[in-house]
């Protein structure tokens, strides 16, 4: 390891921008014999920022929020850029219900996509990915390994 400050400073940036610049990092998750990679978030704050501000994303990512507990939940698109599907699943990591083709809502006053059940978990994909599966309640998503 060098002693150079400027250089343990590089080194520092290099390592935050490979991690994604503080995120929770990415794993996968598997729904309807699909692979995705996901961003986590599973703190307060990665939860509320969510996918606030991202440009673009590829067809194969998607971000996955998790709760410490099984509640109704409601997702809304302040500040999001892209058009997503939004899924909900419960405690045993099963389809309750979904919102596709979410617009983006860059306003003060932007509606809210309720689950239609209790969920624990919330996966985010591109528009029309999560669609495309045809899922019934009840299908199972493989979380990542924690």
């Amino acid at each position: 390891m060098t002693t150079d400050p400027g250089l343990r400073a590089l080194a520092a940036g290099v390592l935050l921008l490979a991690a994604g610049c503080g995120a929770e990092g990415k794993d996968g998750v598997r729904l309807s014999g699909e692979r995705y990679q996901v961003e986590i978030a599973s703190t307060e704050q990665a939860r509320e920022r969510g996918l606030m501000f991202v440009e673009r994303m590829p067809r194969d990512h998607g971000m996955l929020f998790i709760y410490p507990d099984e509640a109704p939940r409601a997702f809304w698109m302040k500040n999001c850029r892209i058009p997503l599907d939004i899924l909900y699943f419960d405690a045993e990591a099963r389809f309750v219900s979904a919102h596709y083709r979410v617009p983006t809502c860059q306003g003060q006053n932007c509606p809210s996509y309720p689950s239609e059940g209790p969920a624990r978990y919330v996966l985010e994909l591109n528009a029309g990915v999560g669609e495309a599966l045809g899922l019934k309640p009840g299908a199972e998503l493989t979380l990542p390994a924690r």
